[in-house]
């Protein structure tokens, strides 16, 4: 009962001044496919189609945008009174195109959950579930035209579902898969983020710009809504299944993702910094971590038998994660920024940073990085 009466309270605040529409969300019926069915392509299914159990889409109160998505975002640099709301140990979700490092605060995601941005021509949305801690950053394409997302209303395993706003279908954040609508079955294209704390990412990145709290919208970002959620590990707004009780619930995982499997690294394998170099599901893998981020990389033919190794160097606005065998220097991004392999990068990893509990539903039975 004291976390329903919680609830209602956090709803209530969400909704001040939301922006957006006050459009009701109707729930799947129990008509519809369920479960591990498959669509046959976009544009082919009925929008009571669901590659999900409809009967565990929950709604999450606040209606659709309700919780409102940030589409005129603006930046300041790291170093302008415009970031100073940011403590260094706050966490933020970064990205890199080309020669713009953005940064974008998870005391103003908590409130927002999508941004959806353009740098250097590009569209790519931000998006953030408070519920599970996971981020993702994708192109906002949907079948080859520009669009935008939002916030559906809709919740799996705890999880944000994400509407696109040309073809109204609905995306499961976590599974990385439109589960619903004319879209169902396709998959987005995504682009690399790292997720670490805000004092780590300037030390990657100097120059970086910053999400700004202007954002259009009311909301105190020095506040965080959801009471003790992300520390009280017994402490679930909505169900979530299945269960796993092998990590804590709302510990911080770095999690490889892989068809339907997923294999997890907790922070304590890396100590104040290292390198894990292995095989999981049949492709080969190089783990990079310290106490402040982990980021992987898919390897490949050219570049597996390099022996790697952490050295974080901090020179003239280049920072080097680590380094390998043959003299190569790379980034946190995987690009080779000096050596013999100069400007060549590794394959960016399917790979999120979540909360133990979200990794164990949607991928049952993961394995658990042990040295």
């Amino acid at each position: 009962m004291k976390n329903n009466i919680f609830y209602v309270v956090i709803v209530s605040m969400l909704l001040i001044g939301c922006g957006g529409g006050d459009e009701d969300i109707a729930l799947p019926n129990n008509n519809g496919n369920s479960g591990n069915g498959g669509g046959s392509g976009s544009g082919n299914n009925s929008n009571d189609e669901w590659l999900i159990p409809i009967d565990e889409v929950r709604d999450g109160g606040p209606g659709k945008d309700g919780i409102p998505s940030i589409d005129s975002p603006s930046f300041a640099l790291a170093n302008s009174a415009q970031s100073a709301f940011l403590n260094d140990d706050d966490l933020v979700v970064g990205l890199v195109n080309g020669s713009i490092a953005r940064a974008y605060p998870y005391p103003i995601l908590n409130w927002h959950e999508i941004v959806n941005d353009r740098i250097n021509g590009e569209k790519i949305s931000i998006s953030y579930c408070p519920l599970t801690g996971t981020s993702f950053g994708w192109k906002s394409i949907v079948d080859g035209v520009n669009t935008t997302f939002g916030v559906s209303g809709l919740l799996y395993n705890s999880n944000l579902i994400l509407y696109d706003r040309l073809t109204d279908s609905n995306w499961s954040q976590l599974a990385l898969l439109c589960v619903n609508g004319e879209q169902i079955s396709d998959e987005p294209e995504l682009v690399q983020v790292v997720e670490t704390t805000w004092g780590f990412w300037k030390l990657l990145h100097p120059n970086t710009e910053v999400l700004r709290t202007d954002t259009g919208f009311t909301r105190d970002y020095n506040y965080y809504p959801y009471g003790d959620y992300r520390t009280n590990h017994d402490f679930f707004l909505f169900p979530v299944t299945p269960t796993n009780n092998a990590i804590p619930n709302k510990e911080r995982v770095f999690a490889i993702i892989n068809n339907n499997a997923s294999k997890v690294y907790q922070f304590d394998a890396f100590g104040s910094g290292s390198v894990i170099k292995e095989q999981f599901n049949g492709k080969d893998y190089l783990i990079v971590g310290s106490g402040e981020l982990i980021v992987g990389f898919e390897l490949e033919p050219d570049n597996r038998d390099l022996t790697f190794t952490y050295e974080l160097v901090s020179s003239s606005g280049d920072t080097t994660l680590f380094t390998d065998d043959e003299g190569n220097k790379w980034s946190v991004h995987g690009e080779a920024i000096s050596g013999p392999r100069q400007g060549q990068s590794l394959k960016i990893a399917k790979s999120v940073m979540s909360y133990w509990f979200a990794i164990a539903a949607f991928y049952p039975n993961p394995e658990i990085y042990s040295n």
